[in-house]
């Protein structure tokens, strides 16, 4: 698992560029990765809260709730397939030609789920039709939050590289507090309206907030480590074969590392929320509410675990990240259970607060384990096998409510499993971290 990179040269070469730059790319990639996140999350409350009611209707309702979860997880598989397809553009081509393309997909497919006809409409097409649209957008993310902190990263100085990834990171949150606001407001409308049209608007929204997301990314400029590897022909051939083949132990680190970051996330909220929902027979607006509280908690808490990572290191983050989510796990649902909304949002707020320490230093992480010919590559693989591994954990655990009786104790252990596993990624991702040559910063 340790082993030294072999093949392609372990250092990016010395890069000078502005301070103004280096803020500027890291807030463009922040505003692009925070619309293609509120894409990719609306479709996790709408499949606790409508997908299951509309689109799987012939079914009973926890079987309709596994088959919207599975939709849901479709969108994880096909990441890993993302990963290989935009990390050779970014890796080969460029890494701003990858951002674009990715910023059109999830922004397209999103918005077409707006205009789907259900289940009582068309019958069966309407579900096949969710299903690809998810796995567009799976495709999409899968290259964008690798290119989006490869960008970041790579136009910043070393010791500043744990707040440039955190910004990147905080689009995770930002994403979550636009997808949660506009399924509340929407939630607002009598039941009749909400099912008939209202769940559609969220989804509608992301045809003009594409045309942001693309007049920011328009704007931003190609890394200079890789205009630099282009002008010297040093791209790799086929990046994601030689990360599997020279960097194989340290895609295993950046996976564990980032299964907390993704896995925990859904758990706390997608599950949560239907979990709560459906099973415990909480108010759904209690329990997007507490995801709205969370997700402005979680902004505060990656800012300082960014800052924090750049003097202890972004693994010994992670490790002690994973440490307290897993010893915290029971406690939380223990809380959920109590069926009280303010326990509810306690537990929600505290979760997410404690996923995120791991998670805000993911970015500054995993592309510090790979080279630069191989950098897109090695953290989109990384980050988007844990999202494909850890994507069915919502799935998981509504199965294993059957098991248990509606008991949550099924569900906290994941967490703590995954909590450990990113421990253990953590702490021999900060042995493996690879050095760049530094970049010089112009004020």
């Amino acid at each position: 698992m340790s082993q030294p990179v072999q093949g392609p040269k372990a250092h990016a070469p010395l890069q000078t560029i502005s301070g103004a730059d280096a803020g500027k790319i890291a807030r463009a990639a922040f505003v692009g990765t925070a619309l293609e996140w509120y894409d990719y999350f609306l479709f996790g409350t709408a499949a606790a809260l409508v997908f299951n009611r509309l689109f799987f209707t012939e079914l009973n309702p926890t079987a309709a709730l596994l088959a919207s979860f599975a939709t849901f997880g479709v969108g994880f598989a096909a990441r890993p397939l993302g990963a290989i397809l935009f990390g050779y553009i970014g890796d080969r081509v460029g890494r701003r030609p990858a951002l674009l393309i990715t910023i059109v997909m999830i922004g397209v497919a999103t918005g077409l789920i707006g205009v789907l006809p259900d289940f009582a409409t068309v019958g069966l097409a309407a579900p096949i039709m969710l299903a690809i649209l998810r796995l567009v957008q799976g495709l999409a993310v899968g290259g964008e939050w690798g290119g989006a902190v490869t960008m970041a990263v790579e136009h910043a100085p070393a010791e500043k590289r744990g707040r440039f990834a955190a910004l990147v990171q905080i689009g995770s949150p930002v994403g979550t507090l636009l997808s949660s606001g506009a399924f509340a407001v929407v939630l607002m409308l009598p039941p009749e309206a909400f099912d008939a049209w209202g769940w559609r608007i969220p989804f509608l929204l992301a045809f003009p907030l594409l045309l942001v997301a693309l007049y920011i990314r328009v704007k931003v400029e190609e890394s200079p480590i890789f205009a630099d590897l282009l002008a010297e022909q040093e791209v790799a051939k086929v990046p994601a074969f030689e990360v599997f083949r020279f960097a194989w132990g340290r895609l295993i680190v950046a996976t564990l590392s980032a299964l907390l970051g993704v896995g925990g996330f859904y758990m706390i909220t997608t599950f949560v929320v239907s979990y709560g929902s459906n099973t415990l027979g909480v108010d759904r607006q209690v329990m997007v509410n507490a995801t709205l509280i969370a997700a402005v908690a979680q902004i505060f808490v990656t800012v300082l675990a960014g800052r924090f990572a750049e003097r202890v290191g972004p693994g010994r983050v992670t490790f002690w990240g994973g440490i307290l989510t897993a010893v915290a796990s029971f406690p939380l649902f223990w809380l959920i259970d109590t069926k009280s909304p303010v326990a509810i949002t306690l537990a929600i707020t505290v979760g997410i607060m404690l996923v995120t320490i791991a998670y805000a230093v993911s970015g500054a992480l995993l592309a510090e384990l790979f080279p630069a010919k191989l950098r897109y590559s090695g953290v989109a693989l990384g980050y988007n096998i844990a999202g494909a591994t850890s994507g069915f954990l919502p799935l998981i655990a509504t199965a294993m409510l059957t098991v248990s009786n509606n008991a949550s104790w099924g569900a906290a252990l994941i967490l703590v499993v995954i909590a450990l596993l990113t421990a253990v990624g953590g702490y021999f991702g900060e042995k493996l971290r690879v050095r760049d040559k530094p970049i010089v910063v112009d004020a």
